[in-house]
Formats: structure tokens, C-alpha cells, sequence
């Protein structure tokens, strides 16, 4: 079996170190695909840094409270029969040889794109390169499209995967008309028709996704598929509080106790994430925005659009995605849909399940796409 290194992983395109918050796994156990081994802390986000093999955890490298850059080495798994000194040499060449990547290097990848689309600027970023039928990620209330940074690299192995800011969200424009649902599924429609994507699976996460239905609701012949993730749009609940309370907060510790409730843990919140939405929020035009948008689609505490009787017909085939530990928006809205809907609920996971199962959501997501596109 090969010694197998484990790295600090780049989490999003500004990514440049993590911090090593524990270990979960310990030297002699054995771990499979899949398995988390530490916890890391970037910038934004807190999250489990996933085995991608099968053996035994033979080194930490890095121990906790380390601020490691990404790249850096954190752990070693092989099988039982490798030897300590096979192992021993194998991090001290890793080690002499590895040079990190300084801040504003050239190599940084592709890097998010701006147009005027639609009479307004339009923010995305673009994946990968393939024939395969490509992807549209579509995020929620109040993101971007950084909510897709555990997922976008992943899912574009294969296949060309864009992921765009909506307006009144992220870098795209802040001026609404109504914020109704119809107005930002254009907005797709817009940016589709510009990129020239003739078809494609649509995914969107919470109000993203009622904003897919409505694409696919509109132009049925661009839409390949429906992949739904805590979707806005398939039951009348929704935590009015919460809305509510993420248009109105206007300072850090306002804004903290309605980011915490998007996910199960509330750790993986950190200071990073919070104090970049509030930054967010100040930005001219976007207290308008969101106020307009959260008028149209959750008016009184609940959702004024719903699509659920009628979702097995918008697409040719359609998956829905939920953590069962959903605080926003109740997994109970995944259950009881048409026979032909899959369904898949996540234990212990709660709004961003697509960041905190990001492993888990990418095989589903990769998967439903190969089964057919």
C-alpha cells in the first residue's frame, strides 16, 4: 500500500492557511474513505478535513492550535506492514520539497468573472471543462457564491460547473425592481442565455432552489434536472425569525445568533464568516434588497410561493437534499413527494448541509448527474 499524505485542503479561492482545531482520529485507527480525521479552521468556515483512503492513521503531523498553509502537511495513513522508517522518510522528502504557495501567485486558478447581464452586474465563477451537461449553483437568502466553495472543484471533475452571485447577493448588482422570484429567476435566464448554456442541471440551495423551480418552471427545455437543498418553495414553514432577523441586524452580535441557527454545530460559525456578512449588509443597496425579496417570498413568517404538487413535472428528473437538523427551513418538506422525486436526509445536519456533509452532498449530486447527463 502507498503512504499516503494528508494536506491542509483549499476551502474557496482566497483560502491561504488553516488553523488545525483536533484531531478525531488517533495513531492506529484504522480509517476508511470518507472518514473525517480533523477538525481545520480557515477564514470562513470550520470543517472536518475527510480521508480519501483506505489504511491506518500512522502520523499527526500537525498538532493543535497549528496555523498551517494550504498544502502543508497534517497527517500520514498507510497500511500496517509500511514501516516507521519508510514512513519517517516519506515526510522528510514531503517536508524538504514543499513550498507553499505565496499570496497573489499567478497559479491561483480560474477567478470569479464580471459582466453586465440583464441591465445589471453579475458576478460568477466557472469550473472545469467538459462535454458532460453542465451545472448552475444557485445559492441561498443572503449568500453567494462562496456557499459553494466545499462543492464547486469537486462536482466540476468532469463537467463545467458555474456558480453565480444573485442579484441583490455577493458582487452582482443591488438594484431590485420587486425581488420577487420571478425577477431573479430571470436574472438565471439571463445568465444562461449569455453563457450560452443550451441545457443544464440546476442546483440551488433554500430560496436558490425555489428560485430553480421557477427557471425550470419557465423554460422547462433548459433544464436537464433539479437538484433541491433545504429548498424554499416545497411547504408553506419557514423560521420568520430568522428572516426577519438577518434583514434587520446591522452589527456583529446581532447578525451571530441567526447565522449559528443555519447549522447543526454551531463551532463551525467563525468570527471570519459573521464579520464578512456584516460587511456584506453595509453595502449600498443590499438592506433594500433583501428586505424586497423577503417581502415577496416569506411574507408573515411564511412562504408565499410553493411548487411541492407540482415538482416531479418541472424537470426531467429531480433530487431533493435536507439535514434532518434543518433550524430554517423543516426537513419534514422532503417527505410525502411524488414517487419519482429521490430523496436523500442527512442526520445531524442542518441548512448548509451542503457544507456541513460536503463530502457526502458531492457523491449525490455527482451521481443523480452521471445517471443520465
Amino acid at each position: 500500500m502507498p503512504i499516503h499524505m494528508i494536506t491542509m485542503p483549499k476551502w474557496g479561492l482566497s483560502m491561504e492557511q488553516g488553523q488545525v482545531n483536533g484531531w478525531l482520529k488517533s495513531p492506529g485507527d484504522k480509517v476508511s474513505k470518507g472518514d473525517e480525521l480533523l477538525d481545520v479552521e480557515s477564514d470562513k468556515i470550520a470543517s472536518g478535513v475527510e480521508c480519501a483512503f483506505e489504511g491506518i492513521l500512522r502520523r499527526q503531523i500537525a498538532q493543535e492550535g497549528d496555523t498551517l498553509p494550504v498544502g502543508a502537511l497534517l497527517g500520514v495513513v498507510a497500511d500496517a506492514e509500511t514501516s516507521d522508517a519508510e514512513i519517517d522518510s516519506a515526510v522528510a522528502e514531503f517536508q524538504r520539497d514543499f513550498v507553499p504557495a505565496k499570496a497573489g501567485d499567478a497559479d491561483a486558478g480560474p477567478q470569479p468573472e464580471k459582466a453586465q447581464i440583464g441591465g445589471r452586474t453579475v458576478r460568477w465563477l466557472k469550473l472545469g471543462e467538459a462535454d458532460a451537461t453542465p451545472v448552475v449553483l444557485i445559492h441561498g437568502f443572503g449568500g453567494d457564491l462562496n456557499n459553494w466553495l466545499f462543492n464547486h472543484a469537486d462536482l466540476a471533475a468532469g463537467r463545467t460547473v458555474w456558480a453565480l452571485d444573485l442579484p441583490g447577493h455577493g458582487e452582482s448588482g443591488k438594484a431590485l425592481e420587486s425581488g420577487a422570484l420571478d425577477e431573479l429567476a430571470q436574472s438565471v435566464i439571463d445568465f444562461i442565455d449569455t453563457q450560452k448554456i443550451e441545457r443544464a442541471h440546476l442546483v440551488g440551495h433554500s430560496l436558490g432552489g425555489a428560485v430553480a423551480m421557477t427557471v425550470a418552471e419557465r423554460v422547462p427545455t433548459r433544464v436537464t434536472s433539479l437538484s433541491l437543498i433545504a429548498s424554499a418553495g416545497l411547504g408553506d414553514e419557514i423560521d420568520g425569525a430568522y428572516i426577519d432577523g438577518f434583514v434587520s441586524a446591522a452589527n456583529r452580535n446581532a447578525l451571530k445568533p441567526h447565522v449559528t441557527k443555519l447549522f447543526a454545530d454551531p463551532a463551525l460559525v467563525t468570527r471570519q464568516l459573521v464579520e464578512d456578512l456584516v460587511k456584506y449588509k453595509r453595502l449600498e443597496g443590499v438592506q433594500d434588497a433583501l428586505a424586497k425579496i423577503a417581502s415577496q417570498s416569506f411574507a408573515a413568517g411564511a412562504q408565499r410561493r410553493v411548487f411541492r404538487d407540482r415538482l416531479s413535472t418541472l424537470a426531467p428528473k429531480v433530487l431533493v437534499i435536507w439535514g434532518d437538523a434543518d433550524q430554517i427551513i423543516p426537513a419534514r418538506h422532503a417527505q410525502g413527494l411524488a414517487p419519482t422525486v429521490q430523496v436523500e436526509v442527512i442526520a445531524g445536519k442542518g441548512h448548509m448541509v451542503q457544507m456541513e456533509a460536503a463530502a457526502e452532498i458531492n457523491r449525490l449530486l455527482k451521481a443523480f448527474f452521471d445517471a443520465g447527463g
